[in-house]
């Protein structure tokens, strides 16, 4: 009956378990910012090359 009691009363586990769900909030977190910053980021980057080339950028091609 000892061994039960210990089992439910260890809480090594739950710290364990949070420190995981905190891991997982971050990662969501940072894999949500990079998918929005990185269209932005690919645009830029196509804007920046067609003015490199001396085209001019109207916003969805390099002319």
């Amino acid at each position: 009956m000892d061994v039960i009691n210990k089992f439910f009363k260890n809480e090594d586990g739950a710290t364990a378990i949070e420190y995981a769900l905190i891991a997982a909030g971050i990662s969501i977190v940072i894999i949500a910012a990079v998918a929005l910053v990185g269209g932005n980021i690919s645009s830029t980057f196509s804007e920046i090359a067609c003015a490199v080339s001396g085209g001019t950028w109207d916003g969805n091609a390099c002319s």
